[in-house]
């Protein structure tokens, strides 16, 4: 069977290398070779690109870059969400450098073909006799809405989501963020390999001696809170859901973890107090309990009951990593009335501010010749699964399984 891993040979030899229950060794964060494979593993999978309030209306738009791929998803005349490659089907310009916009058409910037909202190509000045615009309209991606959540992927033929949808589905329904809106968005550039910054995203071993305001509000900071059950919550029917291991099936993995905040905290506020108008229905319970929940490599999310976070991790190189958190609120709540912004984002940026810190650290200790693989705490499961995962689906990719 042929790869579809750049440099399959040698990552074949770099996963013999792996030690079950052990971090990876050194070349699997300081590689060039490893980080190209790693993209392409990425970029087949599905990650989050944002929120459907960043393309309400027809002509609204907003890109999403993973790697060397870059996707315009786009609101249609006809209502339809879609996503397009952002690659200009004359000569391979980018057509949209902005972040976001809105308009009747996307026109490349370098020769002015136009597209239309669906893609279609539109006009293109002075081609020959015989050229048919019908065959040269912007390739569309595959793309999914989960509860207001946008996921996008670049790969032909993306993990199915049998299982994982209805997972985040219930969790964000509960929440109602199909109807929320984004009050703020900060990214946080760490310089270090991407696996560095989701192996501390998946453990609270650090929580601790790192994050003393998140430590001060979660129980899951405490060993032994991390625990899932099937069984719904008898006044919200959300069970808890994991499908986190290595899959044969060809399903895309995903996370739902119910979890208590300390006593008295209604939600992530430097007082525990509430920040921002309930959220849906589990909002108006107020009832100390928020919800964690995962989809694939790349995309991580919170729920409290009057807010929502989103965690996208964007690698941008071998030691380069952008943390995108998008904090969510109720569609009609207006800042400065309904919230403060300024108390409404200080737990997860103070949080981010200290994770890059860490990480980075991380970083500059496997560079050296000095570091070897350690084993796994009993407070790491999540990123021991995680590692394992990751091993086994790039094997998996390089023909080594």
């Amino acid at each position: 069977m042929s790869s579809l891993l750049p440099h399959a040979p040698l990552i074949a030899e770099l996963v013999s290398t792996c030690r079950p229950g052990w971090s990876l060794p050194q070349a699997f964060y300081v590689r060039p070779e490893v980080f190209e494979a790693d993209l392409r593993l990425l970029e087949d999978r599905w990650f989050c690109a944002g929120h459907i309030s960043e393309a309400a209306e027809p002509g609204d738009w907003f890109t999403t870059e993973l790697g060397a791929e870059s996707a315009i998803v786009v609101r249609g005349e006809d209502g339809a969400l879609r996503a397009l490659a952002n690659v200009c089907r004359h000569r391979g310009s980018r057509v949209c450098v902005a972040p976001r916009g809105h308009g009747p058409l996307f026109t490349c910037p370098y020769h002015a073909w136009s597209y239309r909202l669906d893609g279609g190509l539109r006009a293109a000045r002075e081609m020959p006799v015989g050229f048919d615009p019908s065959g040269f309209g912007l390739k569309s991606l595959p793309i999914k809405v989960v509860g207001g959540l946008v996921f996008v992927s670049f790969g032909p033929s993306p993990p199915l989501l049998g299982d994982a949808e209805p997972a985040i589905a219930a969790m964000t329904g509960l929440y109602a963020w199909e109807s929320a809106r984004i009050a703020h968005r900060q990214t946080y550039t760490v310089a270090a390999n991407w696996k560095l910054v989701m192996e501390n995203y998946h453990e609270c071993y650090h929580c601790g001696p790192a994050h003393p305001e998140f430590s001060l509000l979660h129980a899951l900071s405490r060993p032994n809170n991390r625990t899932l059950s099937a069984e719904p919550d008898a006044d919200t029917g959300l069970a808890d859901f994991e499908a986190w291991a290595p899959r044969s099936d060809g399903r895309e993995v995903a996370r739902v973890m119910r979890s208590a905040l300390t006593d008295g905290v209604l939600t992530g506020s430097a007082d525990g107090r509430p920040l921002a108008p309930a959220m849906g229905p589990a909002g108006a319970r107020w009832d100390g309990q928020c919800v964690f929940g995962e989809l694939g490599f790349l995309s991580a999310f919170l729920a409290y009951a009057d807010h929502g976070v989103l965690y996208r991790f964007i690698p941008r190189g071998v030691r380069e990593t952008e943390m995108e958190v998008i904090w969510l609120v109720p569609g009609d709540a207006v800042a400065g009335r309904d919230y403060d912004p300024e108390r409404l984002t200080w737990l997860w940026d103070v949080t981010s501010q200290a994770d890059k810190r860490i990480i980075e650290r991380n970083q500059a200790g496997v560079a050296s010749r000095a570091y070897e693989p350690g084993p796994f705490s009993l407070m790491e499961p999540g990123t021991r699964a995680y590692v394992e995962r990751y091993v086994v689906e790039l094997a998996r990719c390089a023909g080594g399984v």
